[in-house]
């Protein structure tokens, strides 16, 4: 096996999204800090992989670097919900709409079963959300398309960093978790053109309740 490999994961990969997962789910809150050897001792991996998830959670602004201060979770801008949204809306439905049409079998079974384990699961919001981001990131991959799938990838990481900070006392709403399965019909259904549409009514109805959270705030 090479070095740095376990499986087929990369150390840095699995590092990396050990980090990023703490740091969607605000366990890791904005400005803390990003030590290498206490991530090191913590999540059991080895210094080079750490550095190389660090330096790949930089570049997807989820953490910034300071020379001579060191590396930390970066600041989280609810104003920025907004502007990510009217991105992912175009990309969002372009995904679910290809997905629709390049999903193997495979990939459409486990989009029934993330869907059904999202409507009858937990509706605290720490589950939901890891969940949900589940979706999300599997339609991505139905949609065969490398350079769109690590964008929203990007894209869904920030958002759901807002999300989960302004509704962390809140639970799941029913009516965001059947919007959501409406989009997996319709890929399962091959339907490209309500994939897409599904997929951008789920965005922009969920925007719109965040964003009212978010002015109370």
């Amino acid at each position: 096996m090479a070095e740095g490999l376990v499986g087929s994961e990369r150390l840095a990969d699995q590092a990396y999204r050990r980090i990023r997962d703490a740091i969607v789910a605000v366990e890791l809150p904005p400005g803390a800090p990003l030590d290498e050897k206490a991530l090191s001792a913590s999540l059991g991996f080895g210094l080079t992989p750490i550095r190389e998830a660090l330096r790949r959670l930089t570049l997807e602004k989820l953490a910034v670097s300071y020379p001579r201060r060191g590396t930390f979770v970066a600041a989280i801008n609810l104003s920025d919900e907004a502007r990510l949204t009217e991105v992912r809306l175009e990309l969002e439905g372009l995904a679910a709409a290809l997905a629709a049409e390049r999903a193997t079998d495979a990939q459409r079974a486990e989009l029934v079963e993330l869907a059904e384990k999202l409507v009858h699961g937990s509706r605290e919001r720490t589950d939901h959300s890891e969940l949900d981001a589940r979706v999300h990131r599997a339609i991505y991959a139905a949609a065969h398309n490398d350079f769109l799938e690590s964008s929203l990838n990007q894209y869904v990481n920030l958002a759901l960093r807002i999300w989960n900070l302004s509704l962390r006392d809140r639970r799941a709403d029913p009516a965001h978790l059947a919007s959501q399965r409406a989009v997996v019909d319709a890929i399962v259904h091959r339907d490209a053109p309500a994939a897409r549409k599904a997929a951008e009514a789920h965005l922009r109805d969920f925007s719109e309740q965040v964003r009212a959270v978010v002015h109370r705030l």
